[in-house]
């Protein structure tokens, strides 16, 4: 009978491994006891006044990596690419150098959701909820497209433009010389062309 116990206990320790490893983890460390008969127990809130939990996973900050996230959001994606006129790995890879997949992300600037729309841009791309997906890409597709439109189909200067904003690619009449934008531009495109292919 303990081998039989045994050989459960690593089933289950084997199964919770790979849970780990494969499924989103919990945003809280995870704990785990083994009692007097060998058997594992698992809690993200041990009682505090037991000393037998020990930590066994600690929280990485991050609900998940991006490779998890990075094909979730493709029936979006591919709805607001055909509803706009935008290319499916052109906002894939929009999302990914603005979010990295991440539909809860916050610039420091206080941009939001998947493709990290300003709030001052709410109300004209009819966003009410930023943090929703499908109205996020939606919001984020249709602001690039009329950028795209407004710089006459030039790729590099409308992810310029949806970076650093219209006025200042109006300004200087090419992509702005602000690090950032430029770096930015250049991930986008990166992205593109890796999800094309």
């Amino acid at each position: 009978m303990t081998g039989c116990r045994i050989k459960i206990v690593t089933i289950l320790t084997a199964c919770t491994l790979i849970l780990t490893v494969f499924a989103p983890p919990a945003l809280a460390d995870i704990y785990r006891y083994i009692d007097e008969n060998g058997v594992m127990h698992f809690t993200n809130a041990p009682t505090s006044s037991s000393n037998e939990f020990k930590l066994f996973i600690r929280e990485r900050g991050k609900s998940a990596p991006s490779w998890y996230y990075s094909e979730k959001y493709d029936d979006l994606i591919t709805e607001a690419s055909k509803r706009f006129g935008v290319s499916f790995s052109l906002l894939k890879a929009i999302i990914k150098a603005e979010s990295d997949f991440d539909a809860q992300a916050v610039s420091k600037k206080g941009a939001m959701g998947l493709m990290q729309i300003m709030p001052q841009n709410f109300k004209l791309l009819g966003l009410k909820d930023p943090f929703d997906p499908t109205q996020n890409i939606n919001a984020g597709a249709r602001y690039f497209k009329q950028l795209y439109e407004r710089f006459n189909g030039k790729l590099a200067l409308s992810l310029a433009a949806y970076n650093a904003g219209p006025t200042a690619v109006d300004r200087y009449k090419t992509i702005p010389p602000y690090e950032e934008t430029e770096e930015y531009v250049k991930r986008v495109l990166k992205y593109y062309y890796s999800y094309k292919n």
